[in-house]
């Protein structure tokens, strides 16, 4: 799973994905304007993946309905439930449907405000 940052800004990207046994998510990538970044490495296992980034520059983000902890420094979270009660931001993330191909990259625009994915 890799995502590029096609905007002129600096984002911050996490990532929510089925575990093994259960829900994880992990953060925070930075990238700068115009580079990729693989967020996980290998084939991949499952056919949804939840995306949440935001705007360091100029501010906004590309979010979702997909709710999932996340917090201010760099994370890896299992479980998305009760978020808040364990410390956490509770965070919604937009669903990424690979359609059980091995890779995928996501394309994060300003254009759309969301996440163009090819």
């Amino acid at each position: 799973m890799r995502l590029c940052n096609k905007t002129p800004s600096r984002v911050g990207v996490a990532i929510g994905y089925k575990g093994a046994s259960d829900w994880r998510t992990e953060g925070w990538w930075n990238l700068d304007p115009g580079v990729c970044e693989t967020l996980l490495a290998g084939a991949l296992s499952a056919r949804y993946y939840y995306i949440y980034a935001v705007d360091y520059d100029r501010g906004g983000e590309w979010g979702g309905r997909a709710f999932m902890c996340t917090r201010d420094k760099e994370f890896t979270i299992t479980g998305v439930g009760d978020c808040v009660a364990r410390g956490f931001q509770r965070t919604g993330f937009f669903e990424v449907d690979t359609g059980e191909q091995a890779s995928w990259t996501v394309q994060l625009t300003e254009e759309t405000g969301g996440g163009g994915a090819q």
